[in-house]
């Protein structure tokens, strides 16, 4: 193959090439010792299951258990192997993977089997991820991790982490223990290294250092972690024992599962979709939403209903109700976005809550003024120019719709802020509860404000022939 053909191929596809050459294993395995095990991942996808049997052989357990780290549903890569090499690839992965691949299993027979299969420390490693709920922290933590006990000095500090460096990976952060047992702190592996030997191993350790319990509600901790920004924080059991890590990589796996799950719930779900999904269990979830917001719709329009006399004479005016309406309704989604936000903040206090609903009113103000001014000069030249009206009679109709797109705008705005405020002072998720109703109640304040300046400003105008 020209060098330049190889250029255009994506790494996977290189892989491939690779694998199907023809070349020993032995060649094949140099071969992919220059890829990372993503794109190895990616590529084993593509093969057939004699292929992929193949590539088994050839990598060893050791590199195989890397790889499927990258695959999202390991569970038929895992059947495609002897009972016997399958535990022995879960025992070489890191434990909270382990256990993310035995989730994926359908059989639990096949799962006890596995488990019991593996290493004892393996083993309890797996037991003690699995005693967790799925929304605390130590359901998502890892095993691996270095610590040293902090009467060592520099030197010892030195030769412990290079030992534990042969089973651990996560060795930039390093966790120090007391005499008990207990989390005393922690440093950086470069602050070892460019440390002299007389200096005492306390004056690079942080006592400080961030940690986090088991037991903590991910939803409740994510935006500590995400703030910290560290490769690793440690979890801490009851007794204030470092039990497991979370890494880099789970933080961001955890914010995404939130963020998945927050739009999921915008959309008036109990939870983010599965593509296997029963159609019944879709529609369970969705309906009770529905109803209700089915009930609500039928209200709005029963208020339509009530405004029958300004449609029927003023009929132009229903041009102009679906601008309003989605205006109205774009503007509390964003009010609600906002909002979600700042009530992940625990510890924010009631006046920063009230400053907040005033900023939001004013942002929502000075945007209607704006917006509205904009569309009253675009409706009354429109009506003037282009259906003919009178200019004293047009502009009033253009100046209905700007007002009403004012006062509709400033409303939304404290609606989007107020409604999920109260859903979380009474402990409702407010993300559940917001989205599909703030739509539906702009939209009732929407057809309120603008039907009634219409009436107001308008119906005496349209009787009295103006």
């Amino acid at each position: 193959m020209e060098p330049n053909e190889m250029n255009t191929l994506t790494r996977a596809e290189e892989i491939l090439q690779i694998i199907q050459s023809g070349k020993t294993d032995e060649e094949i395995r140099d071969a992919l010792d220059d890829y990372h095990e993503n794109d190895i991942a990616e590529a084993l996808q593509e093969l057939d299951t004699e292929g992929r049997k193949k590539l088994y052989r050839i990598l060893g357990v050791e590199r195989v258990s890397e790889i499927f780290t990258y695959i999202d549903d390991v569970s038929e890569y895992l059947e495609e192997l002897p009972l016997e090499q399958a535990a022995d690839v879960l025992e070489n992965m890191d434990a909270d993977d382990a256990v993310d691949a035995l989730e994926d299993l359908d059989d639990e027979e096949q799962k006890q089997k596995l488990i019991s299969m593996m290493d004892e420390d393996s083993t309890e490693d797996i037991r003690l991820i699995q005693s967790f709920e799925e929304d605390e922290i130590g359901s998502m933590m890892t095993t691996n991790y270095v610590t040293i006990p902090e009467r060592f000095t520099i030197k010892e500090a030195m030769r412990s982490v290079v030992r534990q460096a042969h089973h651990s990976d996560n060795i930039n952060t390093i966790y120090v223990v007391d005499q008990d047992g207990k989390y005393a702190g922690a440093f950086e592996l470069k602050d070892l290294i460019i440390a002299r030997d007389y200096v005492p191993l306390d004056d690079i350790v942080s006592k400080s250092y961030p940690s986090v319990r088991a037991k903590a509600k991910i939803s409740d901790v994510i935006e500590d972690l995400k703030d910290y920004a560290e490769d690793s924080i440690p979890v801490l059991n009851d007794d204030e024992e470092i039990i497991g890590v979370i890494t880099a990589d789970d933080i961001i796996e955890a914010v995404d599962d939130e963020m998945s799950e927050d739009y999921a719930k915008l959309a008036g779900l109990t939870a983010e979709e599965d593509l296997q999904e029963s159609l019944k269990e879709s529609m369970r979830k969705r309906m009770p939403w529905l109803v209700l917001l089915l009930g609500l719709g039928l209200v709005v329009s029963s208020v339509v209903g009530m405004f029958e006399t300004v449609v029927s004479q003023i009929a132009i005016v229903m041009c102009f109700q679906s601008l309003i309406l989605d205006m109205a309704g774009n503007v509390g989604t964003q009010s609600l976005a906002v909002t979600i936000r700042v009530l992940m903040d625990e510890n924010i206090s009631g006046g920063e809550k009230f400053r907040f609903v005033l900023k939001e009113m004013r942002v929502g103000g000075a945007n209607g003024l704006l917006l509205g001014s904009l569309t009253f000069v675009c409706v009354g030249i429109y009506l003037h120019f282009g259906k003919g009206m009178t200019y004293s009679y047009g502009f009033s109709v253009a100046l209905c719709v700007g007002l009403a797109l004012f006062l509709a705008m400033i409303i939304s705005s404290l609606v989007g802020t107020l409604i999920p405020m109260f859903f979380h002072k009474i402990k409702v998720d407010p993300a559940v509860a917001s989205g599909p109703l703030i739509t539906t109640v702009n939209d009732l304040v929407a057809v309120v404000t603008y039907y009634g300046l219409a009436e107001l400003l308008l119906l005496g105008l349209h009787l009295g022939g103006v």
